[in-house]
């Protein structure tokens, strides 16, 4: 594929579920000042994508067909004038990226990273959405050594990152999760628990003499998550959620994201992004790649996305 050639991209025709995604084909689009045209290899799938056409974030006809995709990883086609850094053949990562789900994406320059070799391309575009939202996180919550942290949702996509993170600043990390998923909380750093009824319990019983948690992550944003964390944490400062919007603001923790009430975080996120890349390509942060799915069945990828029983990410292959 050329920087000239036309290309295929999904679309959400409509508003709805899966089945308003759609595979079309568009014009070349040519970078301009300051942007760079990436050849995608792989595309990461995130629950805002189909928050963008389920109604989600609104439902305006005029923001009708809608592009998807946040993050990708690919090969630079072309640049545009102003870019310094940055040239044909370089293999990067784009994000945050407008459009991701395609065979070509224009973005700005500066959402393009270099991919370390070390990284798969299905690797390198399942990091940073996740990845930057786990460690926006941990710095809300003021996660460091000493610390007891309970995370609600270990084994998910956000959650493994969180996990991790948590462990890799030095603190002790309790996971919640189904009991089919407690391998993988343990191999990403933490000492897994399930969720359901009694769950403060089962957590005091894994604290020592005299061990509070002193931190909680909330990546689920359940009334047990929630409830749970404010019973067990006596500072709701570090008591953060991406998820329990509503209830959060009703007990004054701290929410984090696009929710309403919540902190973005965009300059914490944006410097986070090439740590964790380093990180990754050093072997300390995992990047588990739990499915890929060709462009033609991105109904079905964001039907198992919507499912919420994979572990790790989903990507697409152009």
């Amino acid at each position: 594929m050329t920087a000239t050639s036309p290309y295929r991209a999904v679309i959400a025709a409509a508003y709805g579920g899966p089945e308003v995604l759609e595979v079309v084909e568009l014009p070349a689009s040519d970078p301009g000042e300051g942007q760079v045209l990436v050849e995608v290899r792989a595309a990461g799938v995130n629950p805002a994508d189909w928050k963008l056409y389920t109604g989600a974030f609104g439902t305006d006809p005029a923001r009708l067909p809608r592009r998807l995709g946040f993050e990708a990883s690919g090969v630079v086609l072309a640049v545009g004038p102003g870019v310094d850094g940055v040239t044909p053949g370089d293999e990067v990562i784009v994000q945050p990226a407008q459009g991701a789900y395609a065979e070509q994406v224009v973005a700005p320059v500066g959402a393009v990273l270099p991919k370390p070799s070390a990284l798969s391309w299905e690797q390198a575009a399942g990091l940073l959405l996740a990845g930057t939202t786990a460690w926006h996180t941990v710095v809300a919550a003021q996660v460091g050594p000493g610390d007891t942290v309970l995370v609600h949702g270990a084994a998910g996509g956000v959650g493994g990152f969180v996990t991790q993170l948590a462990a890799l600043r030095g603190a002790r990390v309790i996971g919640t999760a189904s009991a089919a998923r407690h391998d993988d909380v343990s191999a990403a750093g933490a000492e897994p628990v399930v969720y359901g009824p009694g769950l403060a319990d089962r957590v005091r019983a894994l604290l020592g003499d005299g061990e509070v948690v002193t931190a909680a992550i909330d990546t689920v944003g359940t009334d047990e998550a929630l409830d749970t964390s404010v019973e067990l944490v006596a500072d709701r400062a570090r008591i953060v959620s991406i998820a329990g919007f509503a209830r959060g603001g009703e007990l004054g923790i701290r929410l984090l994201g696009s929710g309403p009430g919540a902190d973005p975080g965009t300059e914490v996120r944006r410097s986070a992004r090439a740590e964790l890349i380093a990180l990754a390509a050093a072997g300390r942060l995992t990047i588990t790649v739990a499915a890929t799915y060709p462009l033609a069945s991105v109904a079905d990828a964001h039907r198992a996305g919507m499912a919420g029983h994979t572990h790790g990410k989903i990507v697409l292959i152009p």
